[in-house]
């Protein structure tokens, strides 16, 4: 499948995550159990819900293409490695935070292509934000019934230097990083929101030196890349999927200034 679309797939792709938003928000306010995966991470009813929202969608939108989701991941590399385009999904990025009913959570829906995502929405369903992006279209915001605004990073970062954390992972290492870094504000954010926020300019930096999955990164990737930023492993390179037996990333920064060598605070 050569020829794709990326503007229709863009606009299905944004209704398809605000109805998997609304699935998630009609558990939200319930009792709602907790259970617990294999990986000892957090379960909800809310994370099936969105789901197989998002699947029945992309399956009409795009019969030929195949779907990996964090809640269906069981799929030998042998397999996936075949597969030249592709949806990776995280129907409820943030699951700590649905939780806690902090709304810091969002739909995550992307389009690899190549090992690279070409297409990228994350939704918040609490507030009604959708972030999307797509190669060559731009990224853009959407506050609730208003119209998409284009996004651009930072260019130039100025000391006091905003860093964006995670709210639920925080680890030795990212103390030992924002140290090296200097004066810094550092702002806490849950789920995919925090590489947002670097997308639309509020931050300059997102060091994530902790583990993620690819469906947690590649559809803000997508909106961050496409508003100029950039997101690479420690050493610099950029981040790539489906190019391994495991789904584990690397550990990574976010920015949107190129100039500055943010991978100088790493240790060595």
């Amino acid at each position: 499948m050569n020829q794709i679309n990326l503007k229709h797939f863009l606009d299905e792709t944004i209704i398809l995550s605000i109805q998997a938003g609304g699935e998630i928000l009609k558990i939200y306010d319930t009792d709602f159990e907790i259970d617990t995966k294999d990986d000892q991470s957090p379960l909800t009813a809310a994370d099936l819900a969105s789901h197989h929202c998002l699947v029945a969608g992309l399956e009409k939108l795009s019969p030929a293409l195949p779907i990996l989701s964090e809640e269906s991941s069981q799929i030998p590399y042998s397999e996936r490695q075949q597969w030249d385009t592709y949806w990776l999904l995280d129907p409820l990025d943030g699951t700590k935070e649905f939780i806690k009913r902090n709304g810091e959570f969002t739909v995550n829906v992307a389009l690899i292509q190549n090992n690279r995502p070409i297409l990228g929405v994350v939704y918040v369903p609490v507030s009604g934000i959708c972030y999307s992006a797509a190669q060559g279209l731009g990224a853009w915001k959407q506050l609730k019934n208003q119209q998409p605004e284009k996004i651009k990073v930072r260019k130039q970062a100025i000391k006091p230097f905003t860093v964006v954390g995670s709210r639920s992972h925080k680890t030795e290492e990212l103390s030992s990083y924002l140290e090296r870094l200097g004066p810094h504000e550092l702002v806490s954010m849950g789920s995919s929101l925090k590489l947002c926020l670097v997308a639309e300019g509020k931050a300059d930096l997102y060091p994530r030196i902790g583990l993620t999955s690819e469906w947690d990164t590649a559809a803000s990737q997508c909106v961050v890349e496409q508003a100029g930023g950039k997101v690479t492993d420690l050493q610099g390179k950029t981040l790539t999927y489906n190019a391994k037996e495991e789904y584990l990333n690397p550990y990574f920064l976010v920015f949107g200034d190129h100039s500055h060598d943010w991978t100088g605070y790493t240790s060595s």
